[in-house]
């Protein structure tokens, strides 16, 4: 009898530690992805735990490919993208039972930029693509200066990456000249340090650099909206399915739709969703 009344006990300590562990999982959200929705996803925590100290939400910024790897594999609640993700993540998504659900969070533009010494202020898209596939190497070609030009590229498993390669490259291969960094703030920094380099960041990492206007468009909030600047792009975060009303991860994604949440976006340096 003492035996059965210790094992039931024991089981319901077992139960109660096991529901204990099941509540504390809910209020953790894991956030993995793009570099640039990054600032995004960061004040969105921010905000939303201080609010609800409960929860606790780590974001991390390794790219928009491994936002997308994160949710196919189940390994993170929220993937943040700055390119939608393509038809063979969510085939392979299907395949491991997901069902990734797209939420616009903010729009953005890419900022071709410069030393701020450059004189050049304008390029066409075509320009700029010739510039990165090699075609153009010296900014007197432009109407700059004798100098080589120094081509800075995000890596390719950034999603401004292939939103670049899309809008301006085409799909055309970069110069075996253009150096790869992992990040926009890392653009920025080798931007920064040399005056002849010239990359391309989003709307949020401009300060410091010199943006230039491309088809004598400028990269403001105002063009993107109104989509006349010609790099526009929608910022994402991906979730496994739809979160069910009410719960921290909708709350925390749905940030975007409210008055706060806009304020957040806007800044962070990027476009509310309107």
């Amino acid at each position: 009898m003492q035996t059965q009344k210790q094992l039931l006990i024991a089981g319901l300590v077992a139960l109660t530690v096991a529901a204990a562990q099941a509540a504390g999982d809910a209020q953790k959200i894991v956030v993995d992805g793009s570099t640039t929705v990054g600032p995004i996803a960061k004040a969105f925590a921010e905000y939303y735990m201080k609010a609800h100290p409960d929860v606790n939400i780590t974001v991390s910024e390794s790219g928009s490919g491994n936002g997308a790897k994160g949710i196919i594999n189940g390994s993170i609640d929220v993937g943040t993208m700055s390119r939608a993700m393509k038809t063979e993540e969510l085939d392979a998504a299907k395949g491991k039972k997901r069902n990734p659900v797209q939420h616009i969070v903010a729009f953005d533009g890419i900022a071709a930029v410069v030393h701020p010494s450059n004189p050049v202020k304008n390029l066409s898209k075509d320009q700029l693509r010739d510039i990165y596939t090699g075609e153009i190497n010296n900014w007197k070609k432009v109407g700059g200066p004798d100098l080589k030009i120094v081509v800075i590229s995000r890596d390719t498993n950034s999603g401004t990456y292939e939103t670049f390669q899309e809008k301006v490259t085409k799909s055309e291969r970069v110069t075996d000249r253009a150096e790869y960094v992992g990040s926009n703030g890392a653009v920025r920094q080798r931007v920064q340090s040399t005056p002849g380099a010239i990359g391309y960041v989003g709307l949020a990492f401009t300060e410091g650099v010199k943006a230039l206007t491309i088809n004598e468009i400028e990269a403001t909030t105002d063009n993107v909206i109104s989509k006349k600047y010609p790099i526009s792009r929608g910022l994402f975060m991906y979730t496994d399915g739809a979160p069910a009303a009410g719960t921290a991860l909708a709350d925390y994604v749905g940030l975007y739709k409210t008055a706060d949440g806009k304020k957040l976006v806007g800044d962070q340096g990027y476009v509310p969703v309107q």
